[in-house]
């Protein structure tokens, strides 16, 4: 029987001179390993995704009322009702190492958010904090990717200076840390994103080739699109289709990006540019993080929503007023109706990335949310007390059966998040035993509980 594939998966990498990847077709697979039959043979990498949003959440609208299967969705988690299945809330959950005597609760759990280290109170360029769980996994999963990990977010600005009680901006600004001193900062440009995933690095095209790639509707891919379609002949009915609805959506994603305006500006200018159109934002930035995971540019990546302690309006959903100021909502009704909807519409842009990721089916059979577990939280509890010890967390995703979702556990006690972080690692055949400065085992209850 004839063994080898009819297509290598690197003859498609070098597709356009690197310029395009694809996920995996049938026709990469050994001849008599191709079909439903062998989808158990079929090894697929779990992905990792953390979801970061600011402020922290009006708890008493997001904590359901009871535990196990069956509860009823709360309603700042009414948005993920269509992916029960896959989520599981988890009360209970401290990061303690964001709890200090002093004032800067933003900015230490920001930056504890990820490390699970207290981070050293700073305004210069002596930060400190640690490695964050993102790159412990990237030094695994990251070999074999174009991208041992990839930042992205929806609010930019700098990373020195002090910007909250005497701590860096760093610490505010960054979740993902290569070391204890070294942030990786955060894409804000989805056109800067693209070229990172599809070839083009940041600098080989200046604002004015842009511009009159824009006018012109040039596609940086053409070429490579070429080839890939001169192969469709050669291909099967499934790999056919699955190519087509690939390049379509890359297509369709391109001229999405390159048609709004001011994607010529630095990272820094990004927010004002998309001032209005938040919606429009996040969605690029979801459908980029999917396409990175699909083509397995990446199997890990950090988002975040808006900068730690954000001042952001939400008033395009009909609530005036800054996001950190509504938060230290001193118990007035209205300020918790405001929260309230903030917190839901947060929601709602990772229930929007689930349904991206549910849309891609894997060789395997499964979906790309399957095979992922997807990380939500803040840097703190409650917005007016500045709390770290029952932190607003969702685990959504199957990672690939470790997760069992459709549950609200509540934990017997302050579970260190960074335990979290180790089941996460754990389901990615990431071999850590130990993270933070107090995670010390996997816990069972996020699969058999």
């Amino acid at each position: 029987m004839k063994t080898t594939p009819r297509f290598s998966r690197r003859s498609f990498l070098r597709l356009g001179a690197g310029a395009l990847s694809l996920p995996l077709l049938e026709a990469m697979l050994p001849a008599g390993r191709r079909g439903a039959a062998y989808a158990d043979e079929l090894i697929e990498p779990v992905r990792l995704l953390w979801f970061y949003v600011p402020n922290g959440i009006h708890m008493p609208s997001w904590t359901p009322a009871t535990t196990g299967a069956g509860f009823v969705m709360p309603p700042i988690l009414a948005p993920l009702e269509r992916h029960r299945a896959h989520t599981l809330v988890l009360s209970q959950v401290a990061n303690r190492n964001a709890i200090d005597s002093v004032p800067g609760d933003h900015a230490r759990g920001t930056g504890a958010f990820l490390t699970a280290r207290l981070p050293r109170q700073t305004e210069g360029t002596d930060i400190s904090v640690g490695i964050s769980a993102d790159q412990v996994a990237a030094s695994v999963l990251g070999a074999g990717t174009r991208l041992p990990s990839l930042q992205t977010g929806l609010e930019g600005g700098v990373s020195v200076g002090g910007c909250d009680s005497g701590y860096s901006c760093a610490y505010l600004r960054n979740i993902s840390w290569a070391d204890e001193a070294t942030p990786l900062p955060k894409i804000t440009n989805p056109l800067v994103v693209f070229q990172r995933l599809f070839g083009l690095r940041p600098g080989e095209l200046s604002p004015e080739q842009i511009e009159r790639q824009r006018s012109r509707r040039e596609s940086i891919l053409d070429f490579a699109v070429q080839d890939a379609l001169s192969l469709q002949a050669r291909l099967g009915a499934n790999d056919r289709q699955k190519l087509d609805q690939y390049l379509t959506g890359i297509r369709d994603l391109e001229r999405r990006i390159l048609d709004m305006s001011d994607l010529s500006c630095g990272p820094e200018e990004v927010p004002e540019a998309f001032e209005g159109s938040l919606d429009a934002y996040s969605d690029i930035m979801n459908e980029l993080m999917v396409q990175a995971m699909v083509c397995d540019n990446t199997r890990v990546i950090t988002h975040m929503f808006a900068n730690g302690g954000s001042n952001r309006s939400y008033d395009f959903i009909g609530v005036t007023g800054a996001h950190h100021e509504i938060s230290h909502h001193q118990n007035i009704p209205e300020n918790f109706e405001r929260l309230e909807r903030i917190n839901e519409y947060e929601v709602g842009r990772l229930a929007d990335l689930m349904d991206r990721m549910t849309a891609h089916t894997l060789p395997d059979g499964r979906t790309l949310l399957d095979q992922s577990a997807l990380f939500f939280s803040s840097e703190i509890e409650d917005g007016n007390s500045h709390a770290h010890t029952n932190l607003p967390v969702l685990l959504c995703g199957g990672a690939g059966g470790a997760l069992r979702g459709g549950r609200h556990i509540r934990f017997a006690s302050e579970t260190p998040v960074a335990n979290v972080f180790v089941s996460m690692l754990h389901a990615a055949n990431v071999g850590v035993d130990t993270f933070g400065a107090d995670g010390n085992r996997v816990l069972p209850e996020l699969t058999t509980g």
